[in-house]
């Protein structure tokens, strides 16, 4: 009897509590947090901007990299490669300025240093038309419209000028100011570089330009008097000068008229679509300060050249 009323006045009592509640005002800030979790209007939005950067990371994934070798980045040079590009004439080192960038990519790509190949092409016969054996060249290899016809240029990693060079004792040409001072002087470069067009466009002597297979022929020109100066990116010409031929000088560096810096890019075989991806280790190296650290310590001893007007 008594448990039968004391259910009773339960079941009651929770009917009364039931029909409060419902009567009872709402929390405006629980139903507005309710209904933006159900209202797809608000539901939050993909960023397209991460989206992207998601995409382009996983086609840059080392796994599906478009190789020349699988599991391998071939990268290729001249030979010999000369400082301050590389040193000791070996590109594996990682030492000098285009070995220790050729590395840094390879590493923002993924590669491990055992996972790069390096392989010689003479510098000529890099940017010419048809397949290539390499993922990318790496060389001093100046980005022309010319050029870029007949294969695909990365970004620049290094903007370069043009330095002249002659012997500073016997030399009547060692104390010129301006470029206007070689117009009677029998100058040279390597054949297929922008050094050599330099002469013929900037510096525009009257008698033509020698023409060399290598630098280390035109040295050796230079050395024995058969021309009167060569011209090399300023680099390699500060190398020349304090290293290889210690009579020589490096009388100044110059940029062309148009007011263009020279910019180096690496060299891969047209339309390869890898190029995207080396873009983007080069951006990341750009950024992080990378690629300026590798150059304060390989070539920080080209800055101080007068100029050639």
């Amino acid at each position: 009897m008594h448990l039968r009323s004391r259910n009773r006045r339960t079941a009651v009592a929770a009917l009364l509590l039931a029909v409060l509640a419902a009567c009872s005002p709402t929390d405006d800030s629980t139903d507005s947090a309710t209904d933006a979790t159900t209202d797809p209007s608000s539901a939050p939005t993909s960023d397209p901007a991460s989206d992207s950067t998601t995409t382009a990371a996983d086609e840059c994934a080392k796994d599906k990299l478009p190789l020349y070798e699988a599991d391998t980045l071939t990268i290729a040079t001249d030979d010999p490669a000369f400082p301050p590009w590389f040193v000791d004439f070996d590109p594996t080192n990682g030492k000098g300025f285009e070995s220790a960038v050729a590395y840094a990519v390879a590493s923002e790509m993924g590669f491990s240093g055992d996972e790069v190949s390096w392989i010689t092409v003479p510098f000529n016969a890099s940017y010419q038309p048809g397949p290539k054996k390499f993922d990318f060249d790496i060389n001093q290899i100046s980005i022309t419209a010319k050029r870029a016809e007949s294969v695909t240029f990365s970004d620049s990693y290094y903007s370069a000028a043009q330095a002249v060079i002659t012997l500073k004792d016997t030399s009547p040409f060692a104390f010129a100011t301006t470029l206007a001072d070689f117009a009677a002087a029998k100058l040279g470069a390597q054949v297929g570089t922008t050094s050599l067009d330099a002469i013929t466009s900037e510096i525009a002597p009257r008698q033509p330009p020698a023409v060399f297979d290598n630098t280390n022929d035109a040295k050796q020109a230079l050395l024995n008097g058969s021309v009167d100066a060569i011209v090399t990116d300023l680099p390699t010409a500060f190398y020349i000068t304090a290293v290889e031929i210690p009579e020589g000088t490096l009388v100044g560096q110059f940029q062309p008229t148009s007011g263009e810096t020279e910019q180096f890019g690496l060299l891969l075989e047209k339309d390869n679509e890898l190029v995207d991806c080396v873009n983007q280790a080069l951006t990341s190296l750009s950024e992080d300060g990378t690629l300026e650290k590798i150059e304060q310590r390989w070539l920080s001893n080209v800055v101080d050249v007068p100029e050639l007007g």
